[in-house]
């Protein structure tokens, strides 16, 4: 039974038409990691780790491009991936992504690409390619915000501005004293505390004292 065929779809264009590999890879590679810093506190013989950040995935692997049988330019097809480098004139970034695979859906942006051609016809035209992609997963602010946990003890927490709150009521609920408001104001973007839209994402900081 065939394999579905990987998809790569631009969901910035005007009419996202999937660009179909032309031969799946035979393997990828996912990678997720965090970051950490190290310090020696002096008396302590061992290095000790602070968590950073964690950094969103990355997927990678070698695409395979063979236009032998065809007789033509294996850059009409290689080009449709590497020109999804460039940037769009509308946001001046290069396009949002998704890389489907079967059951793996993989919103994303085209980090980096190699290209090596390895046949050539008698005129020096290029049949056969590899293409080393790498994306790097995408997620917008919303998707991001809807991940941070709403009640914890040492991190930001996520409040959902309802019709009836303030941030005076929220700050004087979170931290007893609603002269905070404005700590949740700035974590939040909000210019104008008046005209917070009812479903407003809020970001409620951790304080300290000072």
């Amino acid at each position: 039974m065939a394999l579905t065929k990987a998809l790569i779809i631009n969901q910035d264009a005007a009419i996202p038409v999937p660009i179909p590999v032309m031969f799946n890879p035979p393997e990828y590679q996912l990678e997720r990691s965090n970051e950490f810093a190290s310090f020696n506190p002096p008396g302590i013989g061992a290095t000790q780790l602070q968590f950073v950040r964690c950094h969103s995935p990355s997927l990678s692997m070698d695409l395979f491009f063979d236009t032998t049988d065809l007789g033509v330019d294996v850059r009409m097809f290689t080009d449709r991936i590497v020109g999804l480098m460039n940037l769009e004139a509308t946001t001046h970034a290069p396009p949002r992504l998704l890389f489907v695979w079967g059951s793996l859906i993989f919103p994303c942006m085209l980090q980096s690409v190699s290209q090596q051609f390895d046949y050539f016809n008698a005129f020096g035209i290029p049949l056969r390619a590899k293409l080393r992609v790498s994306l790097q997963s995408y997620e917008t602010m919303a998707r991001a915000l809807a991940k941070v946990p709403l009640e914890s003890t040492d991190r930001a927490k996520r409040w959902l501005f309802k019709a009836g709150d303030s941030l005076q009521r929220i700050a004087a609920q979170e931290y007893g004293d609603p002269g905070q408001w404005r700590a949740i104001a700035e974590a939040s973007g909000i210019d104008n505390p008046l005209t917070i839209a009812p479903g407003t994402s809020l970001i409620v900081p951790t304080i300290t004292s000072g």
